[in-house]
Order: structure tokens, then sequence, then C-alpha cells
């Protein structure tokens, strides 16, 4: 492993392991703090969920790597099994840990990206998993269906945690919540790149922390799905899709000063770890 790699990896594991190692021994409640001046019951029912969900996006391409070799697939494959320990505790009602799937409105957003996070290495976060912690995870994921999510992104949380359902085989998996965020996104294309967000554009980095990454993955998952009447509407949607993607992220490369530096633009920006993730998941 050369050197710029050694650095990636170790600030990667820097950000994710206290999340990790805490939630593994169903210590994440006890010891992470929650920070909001403003309703903190509210912030203390979600932050978890959040930490987790959004932990495990930006870990999981990194578990799915194969051919790595040496201590770097050591530590990849003990983080896996971490991970894997996580799952079980964040959707055992049991436990300490156990996450709010179901009150508020903020679960159905932070279930699609823990859904978006195994599905980018099933084969390490969902395949080897066993059957009871399977059927936890998946009464999780249908415990956010009593959210009826914004006209807006939101549509691709609803349909990220049907294609979760989908790849466990679970036949209740609903095909139009995935169909609808998939057509309507269309509908919303701006041109260059841009999809807003919901009928009106907005300039913000949304089109990177959810609809661009979201949406081609949805798309891209559900060409695997030949059965249903409705699959040949989105088998040629990743040939449209992808392309707009890396639109949109050479656009986000010029945004990029020399310095680093990046303009500050719209809302959510405290999301700086995820402002740029369409342009890496074009590279």
């Amino acid at each position: 492993m050369n050197e710029i790699r050694a650095l990636w990896l170790n600030t990667l594991l820097r950000i994710a392991d206290p999340v990790l190692n805490a939630l593994a021994a169903d210590r994440l409640k006890e010891t992470m703090p929650v920070r909001g001046k403003q309703a903190p019951e509210v912030y203390a029912a979600c932050t978890y969920l959040e930490a987790f969900g959004r932990t495990l996006v930006g870990l999981a391409p990194w578990l799915a790597c194969t051919g790595l070799s040496g201590p770097e697939e050591a530590r990849r494959q003990q983080t896996a099994a971490l991970v894997r320990r996580c799952l079980a505790v964040a959707t055992d009602p049991a436990r300490r840990d156990y996450m709010n799937f179901a009150e508020g409105m903020q679960p159905i957003v932070d279930a699609a990206f823990l859904a978006q996070g195994i599905l980018r290495a099933p084969q390490e976060l969902w395949d080897p998993l066993d059957d009871r912690v399977k059927q936890n995870v998946l009464a999780a994921m249908r415990a956010t269906r009593t959210r009826k999510p914004g006209f807006n992104n939101w549509l691709l949380f609803a349909a990220m945690i049907e294609c979760l359902l989908h790849y466990a085989g679970a036949p209740d998996w609903d095909p139009m919540r995935v169909d609808y965020a998939l057509k309507q996104h269309l509908q919303w294309y701006k041109g260059d790149g841009v999809y807003g967000d919901g009928p009106q554009f907005h300039w913000d980095y949304y089109n990177s922390y959810v609809i661009q990454p979201m949406l081609v993955e949805i798309a891209t998952y559900m060409q695997s799905e030949t059965r249903h009447p409705w699959a040949q509407d989105w088998q040629k949607l990743p040939d449209v899709l992808w392309p707009r993607l890396a639109q949109y992220a050479a656009i986000q490369e010029h945004l990029i000063a020399p310095d680093g530096s990046y303009p500050l633009l719209g809302r959510s920006l405290c999301y700086r770890m995820g402002a740029f993730q369409c342009l890496a998941l074009a590279a």
C-alpha cells in the first residue's frame, strides 16, 4: 500500500471507527454526544441512525473491494465483520442501541442510506448475515413505510429501501415506489447534468448528496429485475442517467479552486464529506 493510499485509508477509518466500535459494543447511545440548540430530543431520536447509515454508505465501496492483500485486506475483513455486528445491534429491539426507524420523518432518510450502503457491498454486508439479523434489518426497513416521503429527493429514499427488500427476496417489495421515484426524477431534469429537488431547481449540493448517486444506483440495480411487468421501463435508464452524472461531476470538478476551496452554496453546508460524492462516484 503506497503512502497516499495509506493516508486516505487512515482518514477513512478515523471517521468510521468511533461510530462502528461503539455501536458494535452496544454503547453508541451511551458515548456519542448529541448536539443541537433546538429540540435536542428530536436530534437524539435520529442522530444514531444518521451516524451509522451515512458512515456505512461512504465506507461500503472500500468494503466491496476485491484483490487487496496484506494489512489493508486484513483490515477490510475486520471492518466488514465489525459492520455486520453493528447491523445486528442496530436492528435488534432488545439492544440498548436499537435505532429509531419509525418515529418522526427523519428515519426514512437514514434507513435509505443504510440500505444504500448494504447494496454497495452486499457480498460483505448482507449475504453473510444470519437469518435472524436479516429479518431484523428487513423489519426495520419496513417500519419506514408509514412515512410519506416529500415530493422531492425523498422519493429516492423510499425507492432505495425497496431495492434492499428486493435484493433480500422479500415478496412484499413495492415496485411502485421504485418506478415513481425514477420516473418523477426524469421529469425534474433541468439540463446540463442537473436535476431539480422536486419541481424547482435548488442551487446547492443535493445533486451530489443524494439525487445523482441514488438515482443511478437504483436504476442500475433494477436492471437485474427482469420478471416484473414494468422491468422493460427500467432497462435503458442507466444509459441515460450515467452520462448526466458524469456531466454534473465535470461541473463539480470545475468548482474546486487550485487551493482546494469550493463555493458555499445552499443548505446543508455541514455535509462537507458528501458535497463531492457525485464526483467520487463518477471517478
